[in-house]
């Protein structure tokens, strides 16, 4: 059956439009709340699309272009957006607020890398089972979960939040073009030996959620597992 072949490449679609939607969310609604959800569920298309063709066996080489098309809109324009319009925000009617907007531009820094990211990755043949650099759906669900966590009390303290999103902007943009090690999620079999740190995130990252969800700050765990996630990395 013909249509068998392209549903991974509608679900890729389905990525896209999530990304394209969270720009508007950010940009039009300054919905960082709703940027988040449709931010996460493009997360969520972005490993069906691979499951999908995996286990269809229907590969592409226009579905590769389009997955790296929908990754750079969702996971690298989108949390862009969201940075930029929350500097543009927490500045308004400030003193600062013409340094903010210029700083505010920091923003867009994030879907150049996050481009520049995907490009290396597609050329890159040691990237198989594992990644080197910062996986970009990881960059945009932390920028997605923190802004809409932070937002409520950055007003009081504009110059400072500025600054400290800056600065994580940067380093951020340099994670996702380094060659530091990242272990991946994928699992070839259920075994602990070969899977220890995916399986410590895992029972990390459930405690986190837990915790977080009755402090009532739910997404602010998602930011805290993708830091988790990097110190793992680093110390390996």
């Amino acid at each position: 059956m013909n249509f068998i072949k392209y549903i991974p490449n509608t679900i890729t679609c389905l990525n896209l439009l999530s990304g394209c939607m969270a720009c508007v969310m950010a940009l039009r609604f300054d919905n960082y709340t709703g940027a988040f959800l449709f931010i996460l569920m493009a997360a969520i298309f972005d490993f069906l699309d691979g499951f999908a063709a995996r286990l269809l066996k229907a590969y592409s080489n226009i579905g590769a272009e389009l997955d790296s098309l929908a990754d750079v809109i969702s996971f690298g324009l989108a949390p862009g957006t969201v940075v930029y319009s929350y500097l543009i925000k927490i500045t308004e009617g400030s003193p600062f607020a013409l340094a903010g907007s210029s700083l505010a531009l920091s923003g867009f820094l994030l879907p150049v890398f996050a481009a520049l990211r995907l490009a290396k990755f597609n050329v890159d043949t040691r990237q198989t089972t594992s990644f080197l650099g910062l996986p970009v759906p990881s960059s945009a669900l932390f920028w997605a979960a923190l802004i809409p966590t932070i937002y409520p009390y950055s007003q009081q303290m504009p110059i400072l939040c500025t600054l400290a999103v800056v600065v994580l902007v940067l380093a951020f943009c340099g994670l996702m073009v380094s060659e530091i090690p990242m272990f991946s999620l994928k699992f070839k079999s259920f075994a602990w030996k070969g899977n220890q740190k995916p399986y410590m995130l895992i029972g990390i990252s459930t405690a986190c959620i837990v915790l977080f969800f009755l402090l009532g700050l739910p997404m602010l765990s998602v930011s805290l597992i993708i830091l988790i996630y990097i110190l793992m990395s680093l110390i390996e």
